[in-house]
């Protein structure tokens, strides 16, 4: 029998490192969505601007006719023509829109 000269082959250890370096690379290239788009600060905000009559529908049904004067975190204050200002939680809006799409 003839033993033949047999080489180890064994992939370089820089090989591998880029390999690992690459998928690295790979997963942090995907971005994390914004925690905030600001949709709404400037949905509010155009409509204070161009005093648009909004309806404003509350979680038990009710309905609030008015113009968005100011808003913040947690409230808006709505001027009506029909009755006193009010002040509104946000959490208490089920939905809101123009009074001219109704």
């Amino acid at each position: 029998m003839e033993t033949a000269n047999r080489r180890l082959i064994r992939p370089s250890l820089n090989n591998a490192k880029e390999q690992a370096a690459s998928r690295r690379n790979q997963t942090q290239k995907k971005t994390i969505p914004p925690d905030q788009t600001h949709a709404e600060s400037f949905y509010y905000l155009k409509q204070m601007q161009s005093k648009t009559p909004m309806v404003v529908v509350l979680k038990d049904g009710e309905t609030v006719h008015g113009i968005i004067e100011w808003y913040d975190r947690c409230c808006l204050k709505v001027n009506r023509e029909d009755g006193p200002n009010l002040l509104i939680y946000k959490p208490s809006i089920k939905y809101m829109y123009k009074a001219t799409e109704a």
